[in-house]
């Protein structure tokens, strides 16, 4: 893909990459839904098996399970080194993504340390997300370095995010 964004795309493309971590971390169920298209997809993929949410319906449950967690409260996504790419209506977007959670006193702990891998695609006057996979930092991202097979490396679900 070329690089013929235009400036205001690209702003309302980061704009997008953030309301996604505000609506998930403040529980705004509707809001979050409103971040995808109508038939758009989120796929986690950093357990054994990836979860799939697609439509709505299915990505309100994402968050309304967070939001259900007697720990839920707290947590924030903190998404940086935002790249995209794309020309006309859509684009793909790459970002580091460290999830912490505010519990008692600090240091906070990181829960997750990864990437996101998005299509976006425009829709009248707002960008949304078509698809969006959550990756661990390990894996074929790290196969340039020494002692990395670029093999996908999937870590055990914790009991607290049993669904």
């Amino acid at each position: 893909m070329s690089n013929r964004l235009s400036t205001s795309d690209r702003l309302d493309i980061h704009e997008l990459v953030a309301r996604y971590a505000w609506m998930l971390d403040t529980g705004d169920v509707e809001g979050f839904a409103t971040c995808f298209t109508e038939d758009g997809t989120l796929i986690w993929d950093a357990f054994e098996t990836p979860d799939h949410w697609q439509g709505a319906e299915q990505l309100r449950s994402f968050v309304e399970f967070f939001r259900s967690r007697p720990n839920g409260a707290g947590r924030q996504h903190h998404i940086t080194n935002v790249l995209v790419e794309g020309e006309g209506g859509t684009a793909k977007s790459t970002s580091y993504v460290t999830v912490t959670f505010r519990r008692g006193e600090p240091p906070y702990p990181v829960t997750f340390a990864g990437y996101y891998e998005d299509v976006v695609v425009k829709r009248g006057d707002r960008w949304l997300f078509q698809q969006r996979w959550i990756r661990d930092w390990s894996g074929p991202i790290l196969k340039a370095f020494a002692g990395e097979t670029g093999e996908r490396v999937p870590r055990a679900r914790p009991p607290e995010l049993a669904r």
